[in-house]
């Protein structure tokens, strides 16, 4: 998986050995706005030019475009998993909060890391 970035919108990218095509996807939104090249540099421009004309269509349509990662995150776990998490902020001297976002920044990177 590797991943792309333009206008603040991320996307995903796979290829298809079958067909020999690069398909994308934006993440983060709920619209859909897909894309897809049989080379590199057309789909750089294919998703580039996708997130242009998803947020030039919301400008025409009067409507808002939706933002990526709001930086409001809402899961559950379970109990175990929050007490430990939640001993291990305080612990560390740090809100659970604080606690949660170093360890999603750590894993993120790492992920993304290996992505490539």
């Amino acid at each position: 998986m590797s991943t792309l970035n333009h206008r603040g919108y991320f996307a995903r990218v796979e290829f298809d050995p079958d067909d020999e095509l690069f398909t994308g996807r934006v993440a983060g939104i709920n619209d859909v706005i897909g894309f897809h090249a049989g080379d590199v540099d057309t789909l750089k421009s294919a998703f580039r030019e996708a997130v242009d004309d998803y947020l030039a269509t919301c400008e025409k349509l009067g409507r808002a475009p939706e933002k990526p990662y709001s930086g409001r995150v809402m899961f559950r776990v379970s109990p175990e998993v929050h007490a430990r998490a939640a001993l291990a902020a305080e612990m560390s001297g740090k809100s659970l909060n604080q606690w949660a976002e170093e360890a999603l920044r750590a894993a993120a990177a790492r992920t993304l890391e290996r992505a490539g």
